[in-house]
């Protein structure tokens, strides 16, 4: 009966220095796509839906020859546009 021979010292650490490089840099996983999605849709979300309700009560209290309401809702989408491009810069320089 033969036994099988033992792998090389080199084959182990290669493997080993393969495992840990996995380890510490995981690939992108679809989980993580789906939550920037919804990061970047919050982000714009937030602000204009808050610049819609605060423009429908400016209209009410301090009424002008424009719209308040149509005014913030462009103020939020633009507010959260900028931070939505400063939460992907910073994400995206973690790789």
């Amino acid at each position: 009966m033969t036994q099988k021979p033992d792998k090389p010292t080199e084959d182990i650490g290669r493997h080993a220095k393969r495992m840990k490089s996995t380890r510490e840099n995981p690939g992108p996983s679809p989980l993580m796509g789906i939550s920037t999605f919804g990061m970047i849709g919050w982000s714009v979300a937030v602000p204009t839906v808050g610049g819609a309700l605060l423009g429908i009560w400016l209209d009410r209290v301090a009424p002008q020859s424009f719209s308040w309401t149509i005014s913030l809702i462009l103020g939020g989408v633009v507010l959260g546009a900028f931070i939505a491009g400063m939460w992907m810069n910073k994400e995206g320089g973690r790789k």
